[in-house]
């Protein structure tokens, strides 16, 4: 970079390099203000998610998290996925590995009887008003099987099926048993009538889909460990306060130096801590992403958990630990578009 004085400041890099093709790009560059690097951490992945610049491969590369996926269909499916996107779906995890929440997924759908076939596939309930009505056949095997309520065929009412995607909503919840309940009862009477293949089959099957369970039971343990107040430094005193319910960043304010800005903020807390909230289990599409980035950022500073307070110490006290100074600004607009 260089300037004659008083002019603008003009970036070089050499012919071929990626500084060089990205000034090339570069119609004008605007400074944002980010006064600590959490904020700037979540203020860049959130510009990169918004306007996927060419150059930025960070926070737009596939995850190495999987997710659980409840769409919403005439006839739902539950699907397994790499990313959320904002489709008007359910999504539920993260999980590890995709392939493993495949074969889970597929188990589960079986168990309640959804389809899993291509989203585009004709759906026709049996309570669906029809000029030709009947000689439909199953599309594939499973509903001979007896593991999918085959709406492609008018195997179910439209009612029946929405239960059973009801029912898998609040498997994925931890809210019931059902579909492991209904394994249990098949496996049983498997041993009764000395099947013991089929029976370890869905001993198996159990097993999984009980584990996938914990798992969802476990992430939203450790979400919920992350509702508190965090205190962070920044540039010249410029301290904010950033309200987590969750895992997911609610609000933040300039840290209060009178009693009037506590009162305010505490105003604050108790708007955003005592609303009703939908739990951890189903996110919307720009929450997954908060939610790991904050997970991640206090799984690798630990000590950052000593600047932060419950929402009730807060109210009681009105103050969290004093921070270290920041030593410098940090900018999140690397790689986004003015």
């Amino acid at each position: 970079m260089g300037s004659e004085p008083g002019s603008s400041p003009t970036f070089r890099a050499p012919a071929g390099d990626k500084a060089a093709n990205l000034i090339r790009e570069t119609g004008r560059i605007r400074w944002e203000y980010i006064p600590n690097e959490f904020f700037a951490l979540v203020r860049e992945m959130k510009l990169i998610q918004r306007w996927q610049p060419h150059f930025n491969v960070q926070h737009k590369r596939k995850r190495i998290y999987a997710f659980v996926k409840l769409t919403r269909e005439i006839a739902p499916r539950i699907l397994p996925v790499t990313r959320v996107v904002a489709d008007g779906s359910l999504y539920f995890g993260p999980f590890p590995a995709v392939g493993k929440v495949g074969a889970t997924v597929r188990e589960l759908a079986h168990a309640v009887g959804l389809r899993d076939c291509p989203g585009p596939t004709p759906v026709f309930f049996d309570d669906q008003l029809e000029v030709f009505k009947g000689g439909r056949t199953p599309l594939c095997m499973w509903a001979e099987l007896g593991s999918c309520l085959a709406p492609c065929c008018g195997g179910s009412t439209g009612e029946a099926y929405h239960r059973q995607a009801e029912v898998a909503r609040c498997f994925l919840e931890g809210r019931t048993r059902e579909p492991l309940i209904g394994l249990e009862h098949r496996r049983d009477e498997a041993v009764a009538r000395m099947d013991f293949e089929y029976a370890g089959v869905l001993r198996d099957r159990i097993e999984r889909l009980q584990t996938s369970q914990d798992q969802l039971a476990a992430f939203g343990g450790s979400v919920e460990s992350l509702t508190l107040l965090y205190r962070v430094p920044g540039f010249a005193g410029d301290d904010r306060i950033y309200l987590i319910r969750r895992g997911r960043i609610q609000r933040d304010h300039v840290y209060p130096r009178s009693t009037r800005d506590r009162n305010r903020v505490s105003k604050a807390v108790e708007e955003v801590f005592r609303s009703v909230d939908r739990g951890p289990a189903a996110l919307r599409p720009h929450e997954a992403a908060d939610i790991l980035l904050v997970a991640r950022w206090f799984e690798l500073r630990p000590k950052e958990l000593k600047r932060t307070a419950t929402p009730k110490q807060w109210l009681e006290n009105g103050t969290i630990g004093r921070p270290r100074r920041a030593k410098r600004t940090v900018a999140a607009s690397r790689g986004a578009p003015a």
